[in-house]
């Protein structure tokens, strides 16, 4: 087996399971820290020539993450194509199990059981808040719809304000998000990497938590540490 991953969070979790299967991987694909694979190039601007010349078995990708024309493209050159499909905290674990075994893994790593048994125990706190969670800049994007980070978020005792939002990714002004007074801004450090030099100063007078986008954002063995990564980080931010 071979397989080509165009999904950051997934490399890392074939890495870790199935060492030896991955041919290729993204730019962006940085853990295991000591990845040695092909790069291919972006999650959006994948070198399909210099994947179909790998000649792989399977290229795993996400319907977020990566472009239909790419995909169809390395389809019609071959190759099998392994879409996932992750919005929800439970549909990582099955996504998760689902990709291991088309990778080749004969047992469930006892990470992934950790992972599930982690979140089945995580109670979020007796008072709720609310939050804006931008995710980009120049323009401002924060978190809409039916999202898997949201989903994390919720399960943390957290509500975006734009979860009920037509659009999974809005671009919302930030002067409406500093009107919409939530009791939180949450910062992640990707895909755009706020700090906090970077990102509180445009909400005055509003708690921030700067977040590891890779324990918000990641489905993999990230999932094991994020309850009590990003807990820690939303209880630090109060008004």
């Amino acid at each position: 087996m071979r397989a080509v991953c165009l999904v950051p969070s997934l490399t890392e979790a074939v890495a870790r399971t199935v060492p030896g299967v991955l041919a290729g991987a993204t730019d962006w694909c940085t853990h295991p820290a000591d990845l040695d694979v092909v790069r291919v190039g972006g999650t959006k601007n994948p070198d399909t020539a210099r994947i179909v010349s790998l000649a792989p078995d399977l290229v795993i990708a996400n319907e977020e993450e990566n472009r239909a024309p790419d995909l169809d493209a390395l389809r019609a050159a071959g190759i099998g194509v392994l879409v996932t499909r992750v919005r929800t905290v439970p549909q990582a674990f099955g996504e998760l199990a689902r990709v291991l075994a088309a990778c080749g893994a004969r047992t469930r790593p006892r990470w992934l059981d950790e992972a599930e048994e982690v979140w089945s125990a995580a109670r979020p706190p007796g008072r709720r808040r609310t939050a804006v969670v931008p995710v980009w800049r120049r323009p401002w994007m924060v978190l809409g719809r039916d999202t898997f980070a949201g989903d994390v978020l919720a399960r943390l005792g957290v509500d975006h304000l734009y979860t009920g939002h037509a659009d999974r990714y809005p671009r919302v002004p930030v002067e409406e998000l500093r009107a919409a007074r939530p009791d939180l801004v949450v910062l992640p450090d990707e895909p755009y990497r706020f700090t906090a030099a970077d990102g509180p100063e445009a909400f005055p007078g509003l708690p921030c938590a700067l977040v590891s986008g890779r324990h918000l954002t990641w489905y993999g063995p990230s999932l094991v540490r994020a309850p009590q990564v990003l807990g820690r980080a939303l209880r630090a931010a109060r008004r």
